[in-house]
């Protein structure tokens, strides 16, 4: 029995790599688009092996009824890829509450609100998989990546948290947390903070330039994280998380053996800090 998938933002990049995978296995693609061409070009383009909707990750209503009309038409999702969201650059100074606020929505917000409303399904059927597409940038934080990062720390934190709480109920959760990879997130999909303080180019600044600089270029291929993906859906023991690329193993890497120095570094402090 072919599974159905449920992917957001199919229409480039990752999550259309994602969608060709699982159409060319033999599973059924739900997939999403932000504009109603994209889905009546995709609607037509691939009958009886998926089907599209519209839907902005950032509107909770519009999430809202597309889940209804999923529950309607297909009654079941075996995975959900939560795919879609923005990428920002900008010191963290620099960065107006706004700007924030548009970020969140989209990675933080969007990702939880799909998540809560798949879960009732996955726990009806006693089944399912959940796979949230952070990146490395959602263990690693790096100077002009700070909102960024902090949307998908937030994603990595309540998955964690999801991932034990629906493990009785037969639903798996895993976090993809990709290098740089050759789509279009360092390019004209990447935000960018309206204000600019000189004080910060050698840091956030220098790091804008290195990631306009780099678009094009990225080590990831996304078909091949693609077919990674499909076949982590596939094992029968999938990880909590799985990196993607040299890089994202270097940088997490990087990441856990700053954590273990500073543990040791402040054992005494730490163990110091009890009632005796």
């Amino acid at each position: 029995m072919r599974k159905i998938w449920l992917i957001t933002g199919i229409s480039s990049g990752l999550g259309k790599a994602i969608a060709q995978a699982v159409m060319e296995k033999g599973d059924f693609v739900i997939g999403t688009f932000r504009k109603a061409s994209q889905v009546e070009e995709f609607n037509a383009n691939f009958q009886n092996k998926g089907f599209s909707y519209q839907l902005d990750v950032t509107q909770p209503d519009q999430i809202r009824k597309m889940t209804a009309a999923i529950r309607a038409m297909f009654h079941r999702v075996d995975v959900l890829v939560n795919n879609a969201g923005v990428g920002m650059v900008g010191a963290v100074e620099e960065t107006s509450m706004d700007e924030v606020r548009a970020i969140f929505e989209a990675n933080f917000f969007g990702t939880l609100k799909l998540t809560q409303e798949v879960l009732p399904l996955m726990r009806a059927q006693r089944s399912g998989h959940i796979v949230q597409i952070s990146s490395h940038g959602g263990v690693k934080a790096f100077a002009g990546f700070g909102i960024y990062n902090a949307s998908k720390f937030a994603v990595e934190g309540f998955s964690e948290a999801l991932a034990q709480e629906v493990a009785p109920l037969g639903i798996k959760v895993t976090i993809v947390e990709p290098g740089p990879f050759r789509t279009r997130f360092a390019g004209d999909s990447l935000g960018t903070a309206v204000r600019v303080i000189e004080d910060y180019n050698e840091t956030a600044g220098a790091f804008r330039m290195k990631l306009k600089g780099v678009n094009g270029k990225q080590e990831g291929d996304p078909q091949k994280a693609a077919q990674a993906i499909y076949r982590l859906v596939d094992s029968e023991v999938p990880p909590l998380r799985l990196p993607l690329g040299k890089t994202a193993l270097l940088t997490i890497g990087m990441k856990i053996d700053s954590v273990k120095a500073d543990l040791e570094a402040a054992r005494t402090i730490a163990e110091g800090a009890i009632y005796s």
